[in-house]
């Protein structure tokens, strides 16, 4: 699998979904260090992230 970071257009676009997934569940993340955050916290952006990587690429499976 390809390093997402070598790919400037993946890595702008991964870290739109995690501001705008952490802003849907009221997580106050911010551009830099977010050490003041739960493991908790940072997991529920990251689990929703997979979530929804998983079913766009399901929705692009099935052709929709």
């Amino acid at each position: 699998m390809a390093n997402n970071s070598n790919v400037p257009e993946a890595r702008a676009a991964l870290d739109t979904m995690k501001f705008e997934i952490a802003r849907e569940l009221g997580i106050n993340l911010k551009q830099g260090y977010n050490g003041d955050l739960t493991s908790r916290e940072n997991g529920y952006v990251g689990g929703y992230m997979v979530k929804r990587l998983i079913e766009q690429a399901e929705r692009q499976m099935a052709g929709k």
